[in-house]
């Protein structure tokens, strides 16, 4: 099996691919190529899944009574799963012959499933290599394996910086001038930082190492003080290459351990505090924004993530979930699962899922959308975007859980940060060199 390579968005090329022809995007269009009559007729079930995320979950539910308007003869059930039993149950399906037609999942894991055999490739006579390289954004049409689309994507996700303009207001910090550095952060989180009787009570800046803080480093900062994470061909951790890798490392965990901004878990974690006004600003996805909306009750803006220096290099971490056709899959439920899947990936149902979702349009053609980019909202997302990675995954469940673990035993049993460091990237280099191993 071959890498999936997966590369950052360029402004040019996204500018030049919604420009290109792509195939048609209706709800209703055909999908009945390489198909049979009968096939198109057969009255068939099919099932989907993914993990339980309320807002997904809510609006697939919406999405199939309008699928099955269109193609009366096709049933589509579905079911979900909490985020950490997700893979086990699809591990368990598979093994058992039992598993969904089409199944969500993390680009990330792509690897993992292709290699153990739960997916088939895209088929060509359903939609060509060709049609989805021209029909994607950059990010989306290098993740590949062996030259084969083995998913595809309705949404992707990139990062940006939220802030409270009540909290900023409060601090004397000007609501309209949000940071433009990390320095700049770690400023403007001090004077939004409360500790009383040595106790935290208002934290300026949310950690969230296992969540979103994980890729900041390894995607942002790393890239910021001019480390590319790993090399060309993903098999080596890169981390160390040169003393600035420790130098970001260093930085990220002074921002809490000396600075003292903010506390992992603080108020149950970052997305609530935030929500309950008890943090100035966290990096959160897209996918935040209608839970922020609704719980909310503060001021808050949104602005792209900040650089190491004023004007610096700008990064970001992009990724997706994709919708994949289990492995064995044919005759009828292949057709049934192939259009489907032409419908969830439709332009209509991306513009649907960006407003009850909040993820950004993965078609190129959408990329330029004014009603998206000049969003106050949506739009730093959108910019984000454009220098966006998407990490190459080989393990991500355990290469999340070693920074995790890592992190942890710097911020709460004051661990050596060097010797963490090393330590943290041979774990990650394990991880990769036993993956790697086992591909052909």
């Amino acid at each position: 099996m071959g890498k999936v390579k997966l590369v950052a968005v360029s402004a040019l090329a996204l500018s030049l691919l919604a420009g290109c022809s792509t195939p048609s995007t209706d709800k209703a269009a055909s999908t009945d190529k390489g198909t049979t009559d009968k096939a198109s007729t057969e009255k068939v079930t099919i099932t989907y899944w993914q993990y339980s995320y309320p807002q997904k979950v809510s609006l697939i539910k919406k999405l199939i009574p309008e699928f099955q308007k269109l193609y009366p003869n096709i049933t589509v059930e579905t079911q979900d799963f909490p985020y950490d039993q997700y893979n086990q149950k699809v591990t368990a399906a598979m093994n058992a012959k039992n598993g969904p037609e089409v199944m969500n999942l993390f680009y990330g894991w792509l690897p993992q499933y292709v290699q153990q055999g739960y997916l088939q490739p895209i088929p060509e006579g359903f939609m060509s290599t060709a049609d989805i390289d021209k029909y994607y954004i950059p990010m989306v049409k290098d993740s590949k394996i062996d030259g084969k689309y083995y998913a595809l994507p309705t949404a992707v996700r990139s990062l940006a910086l939220f802030y409270n303009k009540d909290l900023f207001k409060k601090a004397g910090l000007d609501p309209n001038s949000p940071p433009k550095t990390w320095d700049d952060l770690i400023s403007q989180a001090q004077k939004m930082t409360i500790y009383k009787d040595g106790k935290l009570e208002q934290e300026g800046f949310a950690p969230d190492v296992g969540g979103q803080g994980y890729h900041v480093f390894e995607e942002v900062m790393l890239r910021q003080w001019g480390v590319t994470p790993f090399s060309s061909d993903n098999k080596k951790v890169q981390w160390n290459s040169s003393p600035q890798g420790l130098a970001a490392f260093q930085y990220f965990m002074d921002m809490f351990t000396k600075a003292k901004i903010g506390e992992q878990n603080f108020n149950t974690d970052y997305e609530t505090a935030f929500k309950s006004g008890k943090a100035g600003m966290i990096i959160d996805g897209s996918f935040a924004i209608q839970n922020l909306k609704k719980d909310t009750a503060a001021e808050w803006g949104v602005t792209t993530l900040p650089t190491k220096d004023k004007g610096g290099m700008e990064s970001n971490f992009g990724s997706y979930w994709v919708h994949g056709i289990a492995k064995g899959v044919s005759g009828a439920k292949l057709d049934a699962s192939q259009k489907f899947i032409k419908f969830l990936i439709s332009a209509e149902t991306q513009k649907t899922w960006l407003k009850e979702v909040g993820e950004l349009p993965a078609a190129a053609s959408l990329s330029d959308d004014a009603s998206i980019t000049a969003d106050p909202i949506y739009g730093p997302f959108v910019k984000g975007l454009k220098a966006a990675h998407a990490t190459y995954f080989v393990n991500e469940k355990d290469e999340r859980q070693a920074i995790i673990d890592g992190t942890n035993k710097i911020l709460l049993n004051n661990a050596p940060v060097e010797q963490t460091f090393n330590e943290l990237i041979k774990k990650q280099q394990e991880i990769r060199d036993q993956y790697f191993s086992q591909v052909k």
